[in-house]
């Protein structure tokens, strides 16, 4: 029984029925957010950047936000599975007492980005040859801007409250801002769904946009003063891009999508919202997502999350993550034997 599902929208499908899983076929790659979950398919990160786009030689254009955002920022860089298990270590071994204030949480997320970017600082990000590299940030606007924890309180009271009626409210409240490398032909240049903002990546500005990227309202504090961006408050970029749904403008091919979950939110506030969810954007996208059946065999039958840091003492918490990333492993086996013995037909899944 396979422990990989393989869920792909009408135009996907009926691509890869055709073709098969072919590197090529694929131009963009999402990341999410949703903080600890990813250790839980961390080694299909690896395969898919290790393996699978390991001799790519057209562009692969990749967007990400908050923890998902850092997954693809170790994935671009030199040694992308050495990147990444650097990321997973040094998140994995994250060590909060007691009730640690947002300034406290904000230094040491800096710290893990400052030893995730390592020795290039994020040079090899900003000029990987074929990976484009986007991260959503988000500037916050009216009472989510101000210096003032009770204004905070309201404006995302208000935000919660707006969204409700409609998703296109967030940008009453927040800017969605993707700061990616400069280039004309990305697919996320020009995103309408909601009001958008593209600005330059570079070497002055990765570590506190990925910083920013993470950066969950009331958890830790805001970033400012990034370089080459407009003044103002910058927070995660999941409040408008939990698990993303976007109208792409100008995508190449298809998007994989490896993702902790079969089910998408469009932005953090719509997680308790049953009946939002991303559908009509992923018609040209394949979606990897662990079975219920591999979920329930991890420690505590679920993903890592961040209540964890509450629910577990340290090292039980440490511990649990570490085999549960391990665990991980089945998921890239079953992506490689599909892959290899062209199995694909059988085991893909209509949106």
């Amino acid at each position: 029984m396979s422990s990989l599902r393989f869920i792909a929208g009408p135009t996907a499908f009926n691509t890869i029925l055709e073709k098969g899983l072919q590197a090529d076929t694929f131009s963009q790659v999402f990341a999410a957010s949703g903080g600890p979950k990813w250790l839980g398919i961390a080694e299909l990160d690896r395969y898919l950047f290790g393996e699978f786009f390991k001799h790519r030689t057209s562009p692969l254009y990749t967007i990400g936000a908050s923890s998902g955002a850092w997954r693809l920022a170790s994935l671009a860089q030199e040694n992308p599975v050495e990147a990444h298990k650097r990321l997973e270590t040094l998140y994995i071994n994250q060590i909060y007492e007691g009730k640690p204030t947002p300034a406290f949480i904000t230094q040491k997320i800096s710290s893990i980005i400052h030893d995730l970017l390592g020795d290039n600082k994020g040079d090899d990000i900003i000029s990987h040859p074929i990976i484009k590299s986007h991260f959503v940030t988000c500037r916050a606007r009216h009472l989510n801007g101000r210096d003032n924890r009770m204004a905070l309180a309201a404006g995302l009271a208000a935000t919660a409250v707006s969204n409700l009626v409609s998703r296109k409210s967030l940008g009453w409240h927040f800017e969605r801002c993707v700061f990616g490398v400069d280039d004309d032909a990305s697919p996320f240049c020009e995103l309408r769904d909601l009001p958008s903002r593209h600005i330059a990546l570079h070497k002055e500005n990765i570590s506190k946009v990925l910083v920013a990227s993470g950066a969950i309202p009331w958890v830790l504090a805001p970033v400012s003063n990034i370089k080459g961006a407009p003044k103002g408050k910058y927070f995660d970029g999941g409040i408008t891009d939990y698990h993303f749904d976007l109208n792409l403008t100008k995508p190449k091919g298809m998007t994989i999508y490896p993702h902790f979950s079969p089910i998408m939110k469009p932005g953090w506030f719509d997680k308790s919202l049953a009946w939002r969810q991303a559908r009509h954007n992923y018609d040209n996208a394949l979606i990897l997502a662990p079975t219920e059946k591999f979920i329930n065999s991890l420690p505590l039958s679920k993903l890592p999350d961040r209540r964890d840091f509450k629910s577990l003492e340290t090292q039980k918490r440490i511990q649990y993550w570490k085999n549960a990333t391990a665990m991980s492993q089945a998921l890239a086996n079953d992506l490689d034997k599909v892959i290899n013995d062209g199995t694909i037909a059988n085991k893909l899944e209509r949106l």
